[in-house]
């Protein structure tokens, strides 16, 4: 049509020297360009974002608890790591093994002394409930060669799903680790709480928590007021029930034991020197005892017997000097 200015219809009519194979290569070349300039960014960007999530994680308050070699007041020795690096996977084997049986039996294999052991756990579950922990969920805490009268072991602390903690002691028994299952499950013959409100029988073994009343009040006293508390499976610091007080003379045997264990806590120790620092809460310390319950002219009382040990480990061994070593005499002349 005539007087109407015709656009062009395609960038070849504003050049009609260039040929396609030039406008073609010229097109390539600004892609590539395109496509190197959005990898450039891509990977600033992500090298941005990784060294932001490293600051993260890398601040004290962020990062995961790892396996560490915990130690108090002194630090984990090449013997005693060479020890732990030997014997660990073989104890977190038996560990994994105890936690996925379904069955008694099963559960048996995997712990100290399955013969004598057999009966109190069948007593125990039957009284307690079973709780059901995924190996795959443990976290390795701390761990630590434990020297126990019978020979070196191993100590160690883990967290599970749940907000659950745990402490494990293994032992080598037979050509094999295996869990001290007394210790794991804090084994009493009765549950405390129910002791404590007058069933089961008058008198029992129990693992419990100790704490000192009124420690700093009473230091001039012959007695030494304490209260009893039965742990809660899953956590280190959580308690049940208190129990009534008990008075322990200085002087006795009970006293001197007590006495021991709680100056070895004051110090940050543990008994048999466990490079593990307490993992209850201050001033609670691990006691097994015995304990006697008195129903007498319609009132009940409770009377402690004997401290067996300041520990909930296997052994009977008290774990605490009860007595001062001798002061050094005099050369006769």
């Amino acid at each position: 049509m005539s007087g109407m200015l015709a656009l062009p219809d395609s960038d070849q009519t504003l050049d009609p020297n260039r040929t396609p194979e030039r406008h073609t290569l010229r097109r390539r070349k600004k892609d590539y360009f395109m496509l190197k300039l959005l990898f450039g960014w891509s990977a600033l960007l992500a090298l941005i974002i990784y060294g932001a999530r490293w600051m993260y994680h890398d601040r004290p308050e962020n990062r995961k608890p790892a396996i560490t070699h915990s130690s108090v007041n002194t630090e984990v020795n090449e013997e005693e790591v060479h020890f732990i690096n030997e014997v660990g996977p073989a104890c977190n084997q038996a560990f994994s093994g105890f936690l996925n049986a379904g069955t008694p039996e099963e559960r048996n294999q995997f712990v100290l002394n399955p013969i004598s052991t057999a009966s109190r756990m069948a007593r125990f579950y039957s009284l307690n409930p079973i709780t059901k922990i995924d190996p795959s969920t443990l976290t390795l805490q701390k761990r630590a060669v434990l020297d126990l009268p019978s020979g070196k072991a191993l100590e160690t602390v883990w967290t599970a799903e749940n907000d659950i903690q745990l402490d494990a002691v293994f032992i080598h028994e037979g050509g094999e680790w295996r869990l001290d299952w007394d210790h794991f499950v804090r084994f009493s013959d009765y549950p405390w709480a129910l002791f404590l409100a007058g069933s089961g029988e008058p008198q029992g073994e129990f693992r419990l928590l100790a704490r000192e009343r009124l420690a700093d009040e009473r230091k001039g006293s012959d007695t030494i007021s304490m209260v009893l508390y039965a742990p809660r499976f899953g956590t280190l610091n959580d308690t049940g029930l208190q129990s009534p007080e008990f008075l322990i003379k200085r002087s006795s045997e009970n006293g001197k034991l007590l006495d021991a264990a709680l100056k070895l806590e004051r110090k940050g120790k543990r008994v048999f020197g466990v490079k593990i620092s307490n993992p209850n809460t201050e001033s609670l310390i691990r006691v097994r005892v015995k304990v006697k319950r008195i129903e007498e002219n319609m009132e009940r009382r409770f009377e402690l017997e004997k401290v067996v040990a300041c520990h909930w480990y296997s052994t009977d061994e008290p774990g605490v000097p009860t007595a001062e070593p001798p002061a050094p005499q005099p050369l006769e002349k």
